[in-house]
């Protein structure tokens, strides 16, 4: 790879992102250069509870879908992203699990979820760069899930190749969506222990 993440060597490719160590640290490539997604226990919980609750969801709705998450990867224009949390119909899971790859493209996502942490350089990227990117490669989902002071979701649905808001969920409110399969469900579920 030349150097190590973080130092101005790039650009990297898809074999330096595969050739870092296990060490508990996730990367993302965009535009030939590597960044450390942020991770902490509020987010990491909060990413479990959001897939827990897209399980469910689908479960009661016996919608046709496989919840995912990092470190599986999703191809963007840009490289390769590592959402918080992404469905995909089960087809296209049991096709990748038969390949043996993480990799999905963006027409195999149904859904896709950044939990955003703020005051990091991951905030702007999801916010900015990852709408215009995850717009450009079809998914018709996004949600940002802020959790501070309290979880609150920004919906998005793709409309004419971009995104344009549905509706915003706070915590302590019942939203109830029809797509991409029909839940009910608080945010403040994002914040609850188990």
């Amino acid at each position: 790879m030349g150097g190590t993440p973080g130092r101005a060597h790039g650009p990297y490719t898809l074999y330096d992102l595969d050739a870092l160590p296990e060490d508990g640290r996730r990367y993302e490539l965009a535009d030939g250069w590597l960044s450390e997604l942020p991770g902490d226990l509020w987010h990491d919980h909060a990413a479990a509870q959001l897939k827990a609750v897209l399980k469910e969801a689908a479960s009661q709705a016996d919608a046709d879908v496989h919840i995912a998450g990092a470190p599986q990867d999703v191809t963007t224009p840009a490289g390769v992203r590592k959402p918080d949390v992404f469905a995909v119909t089960r087809d296209t899971a049991r096709a990748a699990l038969e390949r043996r790859t993480r990799t999905y493209y963006g027409p195999d996502l149904i859904l896709v979820a950044e939990i955003v942490t703020p005051r990091t350089g991951s905030e702007r990227t999801d916010r900015v760069r990852k709408v215009d990117e995850y717009a450009a490669t079809g998914i018709p989902h996004y949600w940002l899930v802020d959790l501070e002071p309290r979880p609150t979701i920004t919906l998005l649905e793709l409309a004419d190749g971009q995104y344009e808001l549905t509706g915003k969920a706070r915590s302590g409110e019942t939203v109830t969506l029809d797509h991409p399969y029909p839940m009910t469900f608080d945010p403040a579920r994002l914040s609850e222990m188990d």
